[in-house]
């Protein structure tokens, strides 16, 4: 695999001329873009709420002209979590747009993900969230009562059992995962990478974009590092040309 395929950039913003743009300076470099909650959210309020029928009607072919130049390259971040019934309408929704990668809440059970695998039907591939890096050992422990690394297993174990093709962790549990020959089958996909010129931010459990592929992560979700990178790092462009020589390094 390319470096630049291994990064899929989190357009967690919400504005649809500024995912235009960001999408048109990087898709030549970069191998996926994550639709995440925020401008999932803000595309149906541009729709629904605009200031005029004129508005909407602009919206909308904004937002299919985005789609159409994203075709193949989208992991939809709908966190799915719901009853099996429900995960399985929604992901019939999301293979019809023609998806890379959608994903799924292990927390959902074992026969909501199974329902995300059926209806996907190999036309995509079905990720399982396991713990968000946003929460520490602490919170980890209080929610789950068990640190993050053996409650990851635990999940990785259930989505490998209910036939998923990969799992969203943190990088700190990729070596923990790595030593289960078991899960060598499963993409692992990490959010929580941080190049070290970039500020951490509301992430807990991260890594350098190195750090993580030497750990053995397939795909490195990175959003505000490109999105809106320190000034005096430049353009997202020049911010994703330094994250793939980091890769390449180490590849």
């Amino acid at each position: 695999m390319d470096p630049k395929d291994k990064i899929i950039v989190a357009l967690d913003v919400n504005n649809l001329d500024t995912a235009r743009a960001l999408v048109e300076q990087l898709v030549p470099h970069v191998g996926c873009f994550k639709i995440g909650l925020e401008f999932i959210n803000s595309v149906v309020s541009s729709i629904v709420f605009p200031r005029d029928e004129e508005e909407a009607l602009e919206n909308l072919q904004k937002i299919r002209d985005l789609f159409q130049s994203l075709e193949g390259k989208i992991f939809w971040d709908g966190k799915f979590a719901d009853i099996p019934n429900t995960v399985g309408g929604a992901t019939k929704v999301v293979i019809g747009m023609n998806v890379k990668m959608f994903n799924v809440h292990a927390l959902a059970g074992k026969k909501s993900i199974e329902a995300a695998v059926t209806w996907s039907n190999g036309k995509s591939i079905v990720l399982g969230v396991t713990i968000l890096t946003s929460i520490d050992e602490l919170e980890c422990v209080d929610i789950f009562h068990e640190n993050s690394g053996p409650k990851v297993l635990q999940l990785s174990r259930m989505l490998l059992a209910a036939g998923a093709n990969g799992i969203i962790c943190s990088p700190k549990e990729l070596a923990l995962l790595g030593e289960h020959e078991e899960l060598n089958g499963l993409l692992k996909v990490t959010p929580g990478v941080r190049p070290e010129w970039a500020v951490v931010g509301d992430q807990k459990r991260v890594m350098t974009p190195a750090e993580a592929i030497k750990a053995g992560a397939d795909y490195l979700v990175i959003g505000r590092p490109i999105t809106n990178p320190p000034e005096q790092i430049g353009t997202p462009v020049e911010a994703v040309k330094r994250i793939i020589d980091e890769i390449a390094v180490v590849m």
